[in-house]
């Protein structure tokens, strides 16, 4: 079920920043247009925080802490969930521990009871970490044979090497058997605390009522957390190419180099830049490599970043016979873009597409509480969406070449996955075995 929301001027408007009599911060948007309410979470930690030789302890506690906690078992636990239409979930990404919790305003309290028991008291039973381990497992097993997830994996080992940043965030086949309960509760322990706590609240639900669920739901939790320094890394300079030999019936092509970071002051223009050169079916790769050439079906690249990286990074399929040449076309884009920058029809016509599809991003409840929390993982004001679409309209000609030149001047890290032999403008500067890792 979905609430449908305000434009965002007039959403924005709306955002309040909350302190509860615990000290739980929050920011909330109350709308009654429908009994629902939708929290996103995050705590700072994520997949950076696995022991070192044992990535996937976050993502094993992420699907683990809610297969019973408190006084119920995993199957009364999920019966909780399922007898009241609650949605609860977790995840990791590189740098947080995040959490989603969706209900019907009626259901709030048992909603709330759930997570909080999930979070300051989980079972981690034997029988269902094994049973969650064999399914990760398996899902690992797959990704062998992905040549997308395998493109994926690569091309981060090779942009961060032994950087936090460069371990898969699932774990991997070696890993996986090794992670004991105890890793996963000493990682709750240091990383599932209130230091960090970033909430985002949009639904039908008073603000006095919202604080005293939110000082029940966290308040229990460990005042500091206990982390080990994440360093800052540039991703590493390209040019380095790189094949993987799989037999499957596309090749894929993974290419990317260092970004620009959130807070950077190019930000802005870099992300209006990038829809042009890779962001849609307008895009210059789009209409290059699949519209002209017809190499593809579709290709895009997208700016990714993380509290101590910064990376762009883009995929397309293509057929083995000519992988080299998508290569070559995917680089020579670029290389025009780095090199002249966008054109003034360009930056209109992607600053007009911006603004506009920014509404169709935030029509639900859970989609802006989901860009309210981003917003404050990005550690940016209160008042962002109001000022947003102002900030792209700013964006000059000359900042736009600026970061196009900054973002691809160097040319490409490219990983491709796919059947050998290649072509010969395809042949890779490095060749690697397939690993089952």
């Amino acid at each position: 079920m979905a609430m449908i929301l305000p434009v965002p001027s007039q959403a924005a408007a709306r955002i309040q920043h909350l302190i509860t009599p615990g000290g739980i911060e929050a920011w909330f948007v109350q709308d009654a247009t429908v009994p629902l309410v939708a929290m996103e979470f995050a705590m700072y930690g994520g997949a950076a925080q696995d022991p070192e030789g044992k990535p996937g302890v976050g993502n094993m506690v992420a699907d683990l802490i809610d297969e019973g906690s408190g006084d119920l078992d995993s199957r009364a636990f999920h019966e909780h969930l399922d007898r009241r239409a609650i949605e609860l979930a977790f995840s990791v990404s590189r740098d947080y521990f995040r959490g989603s919790l969706r209900m019907l305003k009626d259901n709030k309290d048992e909603a709330f009871e759930l997570l909080r028991t999930s979070l300051t008291s989980p079972h981690f039973d034997s029988a269902d970490v094994e049973r969650i381990r064999t399914q990760l497992l398996s899902g690992l097993r797959r990704e062998t044979t992905s040549p997308g997830s395998l493109a994926s994996r690569r091309f981060l080992e090779v942009a961060y090497g032994d950087h936090p940043y460069g371990r898969p965030t699932g774990g991997t086949l070696e890993s996986v058997p090794t992670i004991t309960i105890a890793d996963m509760r000493d990682y709750v322990a240091r990383v599932l605390t209130r230091e960090h706590l970033k909430i985002a609240v949009v639904g039908d639900i008073d603000a006095a009522s919202l604080e005293k669920l939110l000082d029940r739901t966290f308040g229990g939790l460990p005042t500091k957390s206990r982390l080990t320094p994440v360093s800052e890394i540039e991703a590493r300079r390209p040019p380095r190419h790189e094949f993987i030999a799989l037999d499957v019936p596309q090749t894929i092509v993974t290419f990317g180099g260092p970004g620009i970071k959130r807070n950077d002051p190019d930000f802005m223009a870099a992300f209006v830049v990038n829809h042009i050169l890779g962001g849609g079916s307008g895009s210059r790769l789009y209409r290059d490599v699949r519209e002209k050439r017809g190499l593809a079906y579709s290709v895009s690249d997208s700016l990714a970043w993380m509290d101590h990286s910064a990376l762009f990074i883009g995929s397309t399929g293509t057929r083995a016979d000519r992988a080299g040449e998508t290569v070559e076309a995917i680089s020579q884009d670029i290389h025009r873009i780095a090199e002249d920058g966008p054109t003034a029809q360009e930056l209109d016509e992607a600053k007009s597409y911006l603004k506009g599809s920014r509404l169709l991003a935030l029509d639900t409840s859970s989609k802006l509480a989901g860009a309210l929390l981003q917003y404050q993982v990005d550690h940016l004001s209160i008042d962002y969406l109001e000022r947003r679409n102002a900030m792209v309209d700013a964006v000059t000609i000359d900042q736009a070449k600026r970061a196009a030149h900054r973002l691809w001047d160097d040319g490409l890290l490219t990983v491709v996955v796919g059947r050998a032999p290649l072509t010969a403008a395809a042949q890779p500067v490095s060749a690697i075995p397939l690993k089952a890792n």
